[in-house]
């Protein structure tokens, strides 16, 4: 009975010990935590794309209140998130404008068509790396939907063999752009009236061979836009969305109607 109380008494002992070093060891090595640092990052969306230039929404939270990063520098959360954090922040939210990804291919199944039949890995990369090319144009989109696996907003889907942006849930995380292998999508202002559907640095005879709806480089927008905002560069025309007005004449002169008018 005796060998019982003494051994609880020294567990007792050991655990009082243990409790003790344990308090002095975190006080010692506490990491104090800035409360508006915590604030700014429940209002953060908690996606982790990187979209703004950091590592997650902890490390852009901090950049934010060590003034290293703007109130507004979420491209996802978008206005209604940088007004909340720049209150917290004591400061004004300047206004933000709201960005869209954009594919630049119209060569569906209709404008082009199939060189060989792809089995393997239903991925785009995966595609690319086997060295075969399943459509005519080699520039074209390869609809296997790598960019619709990655999106983590449900705002791209391959329809009718291209992908295709839903501009009401895209927040420009940029996500599909990095994993696009050839390179065909781009972040544009959502503002943008037009925009140019093709990536095919051919020219003329060669482009209609493997796409009825890609640029011919014809420069024939180039005439049209009084404001210097489109031309062709590398065989594609490209608009400058500094400079557009949305006229729509280049829009009306193209023969093959690849610059689009966005809804």
């Amino acid at each position: 009975m005796q060998a019982i109380i003494i051994a609880t008494v020294a567990v007792g002992i050991i655990g009082l010990l243990m409790g003790l070093l344990l308090i002095t060891v975190d006080k010692k090595f506490k990491v104090e935590v800035d409360e508006k640092e915590i604030a700014v990052r429940e209002f953060l969306p908690g996606n982790n794309c990187g979209a703004c230039g950091y590592a997650g929404c902890d490390a852009m939270a901090s950049a934010i209140v060590h003034e290293e990063a703007p109130v507004n520098g979420c491209p996802v959360g978008g206005a209604a998130v940088a007004e909340k954090i720049a209150h917290i922040m004591g400061v004004e939210a300047e206004e933000t404008e709201k960005m869209v990804a954009f594919v630049k291919c119209s060569g569906d199944c209709e404008n082009a068509a199939a060189r060989a039949h792809y089995v393997g890995i239903s991925d785009c990369s995966s595609a690319v790396a086997s060295g075969l090319s399943p459509w005519t144009c080699d520039y074209g989109c390869l609809g296997f939907g790598s960019c619709a696996a990655v999106c983590p907003f449900d705002a791209i889907h391959v329809e009718n063999g291209v992908a295709r942006v839903d501009r009401t849930k895209c927040r420009a995380c940029g996500k599909c752009v990095a994993v696009c292998p050839k390179h065909l999508i781009e972040i544009l202002p959502d503002k943008s009236p037009y925009a140019v559907r093709c990536s095919n640095r051919d020219r003329g005879a060669a482009v209609k061979k493997v796409c009825s709806a890609g640029c011919l480089a014809c420069k024939l927008c180039e005439k049209q836009c009084e404001s210097d905002a489109i031309h062709v560069e590398n065989s594609v025309a490209h608009i400058d969305y500094e400079k557009c007005i949305g006229c729509g004449k280049c829009a009306e002169k193209c023969p093959v109607k690849v610059i689009k008018k966005r809804v």
